[in-house]
């Protein structure tokens, strides 16, 4: 099973931007981690990231019949970017959302995330570890056959 992980904007900046809330991680840490993750698991897993939505939209697209799954985290996009949503939506592929910090915990413009529903599931607040749980839950909806659109 082939999975593409898109981070987006500031994601890059992980272990230097609000250590209290996305921890000490760096984002190649990070990387590194979901790789060696992905590979205990029997995925290929490839990383991208961008701060430019445009950019975020041409992974998305990108990924048509050359993955089986998304994991994405829109960062800060996930509250409004309807031409992400439409992105997911068109791919027609099963789609996890993932969030380090649990976003219903903070800012009120923060607990709404419009691209969750071209999704079959979010997972926040579990810090990095949220994207392995992402690969378990594409594994199994793969194994099982079930897309939960």
């Amino acid at each position: 099973m082939k999975i593409l992980i898109i981070n987006g904007p500031n994601i890059n900046f992980l272990g230097i931007r609000e250590k209290h809330i996305y921890g000490e991680k760096t984002y190649e840490e990070m990387c590194t981690y979901l790789y060696a993750q992905g590979k205990e698991l029997a995925l290929k897993v490839d990383i991208v990231q961008s701060n430019i939505e445009g950019e975020i939209i041409n992974y998305i697209q990108g990924a048509y019949e050359k993955y089986d799954g998304i994991i994405i985290n829109p960062a800060a996009y996930t509250h409004y970017s309807i031409a992400i949503y439409d992105a997911l939506k068109a791919v027609g592929m099963p789609i996890v959302e993932v969030h380090i910090s649990n976003i219903h915990k903070r800012e009120e413009y923060r607990k709404k995330s419009v691209t969750a529903a071209a999704c079959i599931g979010q997972i926040c607040g579990f810090g990095i570890d949220g994207y392995v749980l992402a690969m378990r839950a594409l594994m199994n909806t793969m194994k099982d056959g079930s897309l939960f659109s």
